[in-house]
């Protein structure tokens, strides 16, 4: 009876180490997970210039890769608000009233984060900046 149990894990253990190493590669084949940073409170502020002055409200989100990109961006939100206020501060109400002025100004925003990141990190680290609301007034 003894003999059988032996053989029986004898034979169990090579089954075992298989589905583990199955399970490790099926890990490390996957695409790392794509997170999205949303940036809370929204951004509000005032632009333009002249005797009145324009508002704005910026919900963002920055998309990125991986939960260790996304703990590096956590860590580095005041100075990416920091970037994104003063990005939205120098604008004018000509250039927030063309017509591509959205999306203009939505790549230099992922321009200026990208930049503040490669600086501080050595990588842009953030794939994409989205505008979750918009409003000039």
């Amino acid at each position: 009876m003894k003999v059988w149990i032996a053989l029986l894990l004898a034979l169990s253990l090579p089954l075992t180490a298989s589905a583990n190493a199955s399970k490790e590669e099926a890990k490390e084949g996957a695409a790392p997970a794509v997170a999205y940073i949303s940036l809370f409170p929204a951004l509000v502020g005032n632009f333009g210039s002249g005797t009145k002055l324009k508002y704005f409200k910026a919900d963002i989100s920055l998309r990125v890769t991986g939960a260790d990109v996304e703990a590096t961006v956590k860590h580095h939100e005041p100075l990416i608000r920091n970037q994104l206020v003063m990005l939205f501060s120098q604008q004018t109400e000509e250039s927030m009233n063309a017509a591509d002025a959205k999306e203009a100004l939505r790549q230099e925003a992922l321009k200026q984060v990208q930049d503040v990141l490669n600086q501080e990190e050595g990588k842009p680290l953030v794939d994409d900046l989205l505008f979750n609301n918009l409003i000039i007034q």
